[in-house]
């Protein structure tokens, strides 16, 4: 009985999640037209999601990608493209964990450039 309470379980999470709808949002609505106030307002289960599964999950892949970056430093080092390999496996995923803002899809970080 435990087996199939399990079962039952697993099938109603699968199917209540997959009856949630998908986040798709086009361009933010902007009524100025000017590209500066062009604000992206993320909803409260797209900063949760972010919070529970993507985050960790960025901040993995930081550590890894730094892992990565050192063992393959006298390679990198050789090949005179060091700085291109610190930007791929380090500072992209870090900047996508920590400075991106809470639910947003693209970073904050130098949109004032």
């Amino acid at each position: 009985m435990n087996l199939f309470r399990s079962t039952a379980a697993v099938l109603a999470l699968t199917t209540g999640l997959l009856a949630l709808p998908a986040h798709a949002e086009s361009v933010p609505q902007n009524v100025s037209g000017d590209p500066m106030y062009t604000v992206e307002a993320p909803k409260a289960y797209s900063m949760i999601g972010d919070l529970v599964i993507a985050r960790p999950l960025l901040i993995g892949a930081t550590v890894l990608g730094a892992a990565a970056f050192v063992i393959s430093l006298p390679f990198t080092a050789l090949g005179g493209n060091v700085g291109e390999a610190g930007k791929a496996l380090v500072v992209e995923p870090g900047k996508a964990a920590f400075v991106r803002c809470l639910g947003c899809t693209t970073s904050g970080y130098g949109a004032q450039n």
